[in-house]
């Protein structure tokens, strides 16, 4: 069965480019003109994954994305952010409010269309890939649980001093990827290839660090004075949350 995607944007010849792009690439193709249409289309049709403008009338981008992760329907579902703003605060908004990746109008058809295939591809491939590489490799561990934080690798399930936290899809992702690899540091190069899929050099990797910020404020006690994800100047990140028990 085809991969299902739902383009939502309010310019009717970019939209008509891009559907025709990725019908071509074989995916089954829903589109939406505006904000409050976009957020009904996704609980009608469950997309695996959306791709939303940022600037439209009445309800923008940003407020649908607030809406799709906070309605359980769609909460992990993968949100590839398009804006012709090119400022970095309007990329920011994006990321905090949980979005997974972006590209900033005018961009290529052949970039849109990659960025959307590793999205799609990450999402199949994360948790077996976590798994495997637990302490031990045999792929069958399901619970990390370090210090303060727990993570269960099958339900993607996590919890930060015994209560639950709710995770986007790639802050899921991308905790897994720290603490399976927990005392290692980890370049943000290596996290664009290893949590997002992207080759070395073609994504900004402000994306980690935007990623790595959410993250903080969910699990750490005082996001501006991190314990569990430290920053290594010049080198990275590492979980340093505690030891596995």
């Amino acid at each position: 069965m085809a991969q299902k995607i739902l383009l939502v944007d309010d310019d009717p010849d970019l939209v008509e480019v891009v559907r025709k792009g990725l019908v071509e690439r074989g995916y089954h193709v829903v589109t939406a003109s505006g904000g409050s249409e976009g957020f009904a289309a996704a609980l009608e049709h469950r997309p695996d994954l959306i791709i939303l403008d940022i600037v439209m009338p009445r309800m923008d981008g940003i407020q649908v994305l607030q809406r799709l992760r906070r309605h359980s329907d769609t909460a992990d579902t993968p949100v590839l952010f398009l804006t012709a703003r090119s400022s970095v605060s309007d990329r920011v908004l994006g990321l905090e409010h949980g979005a997974d990746d972006y590209l900033v109008k005018p961009f290529y058809l052949q970039e849109l269309l990659a960025r959307v295939s590793t999205l799609l591809r990450r999402g199949k491939r994360a948790v077996s890939e976590t798994a495997a590489a637990f302490p031990g490799g045999n792929g069958k561990a399901k619970m990390v649980d370090l210090g303060d934080v727990a993570l269960n690798l099958e339900s993607r399930r996590a919890f930060v001093r015994g209560e639950e936290i709710r995770l986007t899809k790639t802050e899921c992702d991308l905790l897994a990827y720290l603490m399976t690899h927990a005392g290692e540091v980890l370049s943000s190069q290596e996290l664009l290839q290893q949590v997002w899929g992207f080759p070395q050099g073609t994504t900004d990797t402000g994306l980690v660090r935007w990623h790595v910020r959410n993250l903080r404020s969910k699990i750490e006690t005082d996001p501006e004075q991190p314990e569990v994800i430290l920053t290594i100047s010049r080198r990275g990140y590492v979980f340093a949350g505690g030891e596995e028990e």
